[in-house]
């Protein structure tokens, strides 16, 4: 969860909402990557999204079973699906997301019995830390205004 720390303050210097994920497969980190929508210009371009594409060229392939994906925020319905469809086995979460959280905050896609994969789900790892730079990211963004 500190490489995925890591990850987020690099959002956080480039003023983008500071996320960061990484993904490690056989304690190798595999891919990486923070928040750049507002960079590229792409809703799609979440931190978690970017370490699974980094992850899936690494590994040779869409299916990151035997994965563990680390994310300093809760990760959103369309992160949620992109794990679920690309196999990943672990997800640890270091802060829950009470108004966009898809992993039991707002709603639970991991834990959907419909779905046929369902990974194993952590929370709270380095909580405070994960939860202290966003809140320090809009409160400097309202400090700016």
């Amino acid at each position: 969860m500190s490489l995925a720390l890591e990850e987020a303050y690099k959002a956080f210097s480039t003023y983008e909402v500071p996320i960061g994920a990484v993904i490690v497969h056989e304690g190798k980190i595999v891919g990486r990557g923070y928040n750049k929508r507002e960079s590229t210009k792409d809703p799609t371009a979440h931190a978690e999204i970017i370490a699974i594409k980094e992850a899936s060229k690494y590994l040779g392939g869409w299916r990151l079973t035997g994965t563990t994906i680390y994310v300093t925020l809760e990760p959103c319905a369309m992160c949620a699906g992109a794990i679920i469809n690309s196999r990943i086995d672990r997800v640890v979460i270091g802060a829950k997301d009470p108004k966009g959280g898809a992993c039991g905050s707002v709603i639970n896609v991991l834990d959907n019995p419909k779905f046929n994969h369902r990974p194993e789900v952590k929370f709270g790892i380095l909580e405070d830390k994960c939860s202290n730079i966003i809140t320090n990211f809009f409160k400097q963004i309202r400090k700016n205004k």
